[in-house]
């Protein structure tokens, strides 16, 4: 099982605390929504969680089956989306996938033809990504950080940039293939991104 514990955790940037004295234990399957307005710090939550951002006070602490995971081999653990990570561009979709794959594979043995098709992109499998529009590239994101064989899912602002087929065509791929993982979602208050959330964190609640 899963367990993320941050205790008495802040962040600042320069004087300004973004967040401080927060406790959360996440654990199992747990499906958590990290709610506030834009510029609240709920990405910056997400980073600390991802381990790519450092605390400036207090701690976190992950483990897997009871046992400590080193804040440099938690990426094993982890997979990741959101509108602001870049995509090698000059890549089709099939090299994009043989590339991430190697370094996460995905879950159910799919195949990269699977996966295209789940993502719903055949036609265009061959073109640049460079072609794709903002809602297929943030459908490419979604279905590579849901589809990895990996126990924890980060996701911020995951409807981002989708339309309406979009937003079930993403709560089908949680229903299907993420109900087993551990869950944190960043959501500026869209119940649509975060309605098979269990918990929820108001990062309003830990402004100093």
């Amino acid at each position: 099982m899963i367990q993320i514990q941050l205790q008495s955790a802040g962040k600042k940037f320069q004087k300004q605390w973004v967040f401080r004295n927060l406790e959360l234990h996440i654990q199992g399957t747990e499906k958590l929504a990290i709610t506030g307005l834009n510029g609240s710090g709920k990405s910056t939550l997400l980073q600390i969680i991802s381990g790519f951002q450092s605390l400036s006070e207090g701690t976190i602490q992950f483990s897997l089956e009871g046992k400590t995971i080193a804040i440099d081999q938690w990426y094993h653990q982890i997979s990741y989306a959101a509108p602001y990570i870049d995509l090698p561009e000059e890549y089709n979709i099939q090299e994009l996938l043989s590339f991430y794959g190697s370094f996460k594979p995905f879950q159910n043995k799919l195949s990269i033809p699977d996966v295209i098709d789940i993502m719903q992109l055949g036609n265009s499998s061959n073109k640049a990504i460079k072609h794709f529009s903002s809602g297929m590239k943030q459908r490419l994101k979604l279905s590579m950080a849901i589809l990895s064989n990996t126990p924890v899912l980060l996701l911020d602002e995951p409807l981002s940039n989708l339309d309406k087929n979009g937003h079930s065509w993403y709560q089908g791929l949680i229903e299907q293939y993420a109900k087993h993982k551990t869950i944190v979602v960043c959501s500026n208050h869209i119940e649509e991104e975060i309605i098979f959330c269990t918990s929820k964190l108001d990062i309003h609640e830990f402004k100093t």
